[in-house]
């Protein structure tokens, strides 16, 4: 029995030894070869992508921090800008406050003066009656005070 085993094992070492020979096995290696290099080259193609994609997320990262401080910027600006804007509104309110109380001074004060003249006017009004009637009666004596004494109490009231 051994020997039949070991003309199995022989004709199978010279079968072998043919299919070498007839280049049977070069295929196979040339396949794994090509295997080896197609899967070398997705290795090296997935190595590029990933740079490449660690060079877009440093970018996109570069951009965000761009994008915040232009964004800090615009609200440091709308900040100033505000507060330049209140400043000067309030200016121009207090400017305005100021020119209204002088509008108002200067009518009042203009009303203080027609009210003055107008009492002057009712003054002499009064007096100038008062003249009328001492001369129109030509009074003498006491009758004259007295009608004197009544026009200058007229002119007094009329006066406050």
């Amino acid at each position: 029995m051994g020997s039949d085993t070991f003309w199995v094992a022989v004709a199978f070492v010279i079968f072998v030894v043919l299919l070498a020979k007839a280049g049977a096995f070069s295929g196979i290696a040339s396949k794994l070869d090509s295997r080896g290099d197609r899967i070398r080259q997705e290795l090296e193609e997935a190595r590029r992508l990933k740079e490449e994609a660690q060079k877009l997320v440093a970018e996109y990262k570069r951009r965000q921090r761009e994008a915040e401080e232009e964004a800090e910027a615009i609200v440091t600006t709308a900040r100033a800008e505000a507060e330049r804007l209140a400043a000067e509104a309030k200016q121009k309110l207090e400017d305005l406050i100021v020119r209204r109380t002088k509008m108002a001074e200067q009518k009042i004060a203009q009303a203080e003066a027609q009210a003055l003249a107008e009492v002057k006017a009712a003054a002499a009004d009064a007096a100038v009656k008062a003249s009328e009637v001492l001369l129109t009666a030509q009074l003498v004596g006491g009758t004259a005070d007295r009608v004197l004494d009544a026009a200058v109490a007229e002119v007094k009231s009329k006066l406050n």
